[in-house]
């Protein structure tokens, strides 16, 4: 992995890194990058099989993303992710662990707690939260 100093490097030459196509503070669409074409492919097949996934962290980063900016830019979201994940495993050494399906709501509680509440209430629910004996 010496030929490529970081990850956003590899992500660059694969041709799936994101785009910095902005004028006048306006963010505007395009196309991915063209890059490795086989690498490419290889990647998109391993991000669909890892958006079908259950409880895991790649297929919640898909659903979230493909709620905002639609799938085909979530699984080449993904496969950023992927691509990302390897480099490290391999310039480091390192075994990939997976966060899991609720990293998201791990890492804010207080607002995954408000936003729970404020469900409740628009569904017609009267709550209130005691903490639970350790």
């Amino acid at each position: 992995m010496s030929v490529f100093p970081t990850a956003a490097h590899l992500a660059s030459w694969t041709g799936v890194c994101p785009g910095s196509n902005e004028s006048a503070g306006r963010v505007k669409s395009t196309r991915i990058m063209p890059g490795n074409k086989y690498l490419k492919g290889a990647l998109g097949i391993a991000a669909m099989s890892a958006s079908r996934g259950k409880n895991t962290y790649l297929s919640v980063k898909y659903k979230r993303i493909a709620l905002r900016r639609g799938r085909v830019k979530a699984i080449v979201a993904i496969a950023h992710v992927i691509l990302t994940a390897t480099w490290h495993m391999l310039a480091n050494g390192e075994v990939y662990t997976d966060p899991g399906a609720d990293f998201y709501l791990k890492r804010e509680p207080e607002q995954t707690k408000t936003r729970a509440i404020r469900q409740l209430k628009t569904l017609g629910y009267d709550v209130s939260l005691t903490p639970a004996a350790a």
